[in-house]
């Protein structure tokens, strides 16, 4: 297993927390037919970031591995995902009072914060990212961060913007007993119209 420098992995945080932000607004916008701010007041949803992190430093990729030990890292992502939600879900509504989301209208739903449609789904699309991006993309980040300080600050940036936004928007949930919902655009008629949440 390879390892990457503190600098690498806060690049790497940032776009996995923006693609994880990009995903569940795709994910919305054809089940409900708008995107938003998903709870936070940048485009970044640091659990995907974090979440990408865990899985290479307890699993690593699948990339090399036989046939059968590859259904195994994917019976372990689906495992992974589906606890992580279960986890996330309960301790907001514990903590903050309220559904942070909902999946007891999808078919084979357990509990409200996961499904095996939903669980399949997200493990597919981070074995997919593990299996043939990963590698690339940290090798790519590494080269682009040796010796260069402006793309290390940038870096520590992104990363302290990402868990200050992460804490605002919880305590914000935690405060008002209710989502941190910004802005929202409603996809009708092939028009994007635009809503603001106070």
């Amino acid at each position: 297993m390879a390892t990457y420098d503190f600098y690498t992995w806060c690049l790497m945080t940032a776009l996995v927390s923006f693609l994880g932000f990009t995903v569940e607004n795709i994910w919305i916008a054809f089940r409900f037919k708008f995107i938003d701010n998903r709870n936070m007041h940048l485009p970044f949803l640091l659990g995907y970031g974090l979440a990408i992190a865990l899985i290479y430093l307890t699993l690593g990729t699948p990339t090399s591995l036989s046939p059968a030990f590859r259904f195994l890292y994917y019976a372990m992502l689906f495992f992974i995902v589906s606890f992580g939600e279960i986890v996330l879900g309960t301790s907001v509504e514990k903590l903050c009072g309220f559904y942070y989301w909902d999946y007891s209208s999808l078919p084979l739903h357990f509990t409200r914060y996961t499904s095996v449609f939903t669980s399949l789904g997200f493990s597919l699309i981070i074995f997919t990212f593990m299996d043939k991006f990963f590698t690339g993309i940290m090798t790519l980040l590494s080269s682009v961060c040796a010796g260069n300080v402006l793309v290390k600050d940038v870096a520590c940036i992104l990363a302290a913007l990402m868990v200050f936004d992460f804490l605002v928007s919880f305590h914000k949930m935690y405060k008002v007993r209710g989502l941190n919902r910004r802005w929202a655009f409603k996809l009708e008629d092939g028009r994007i119209s635009r809503e603001i949440y106070r």
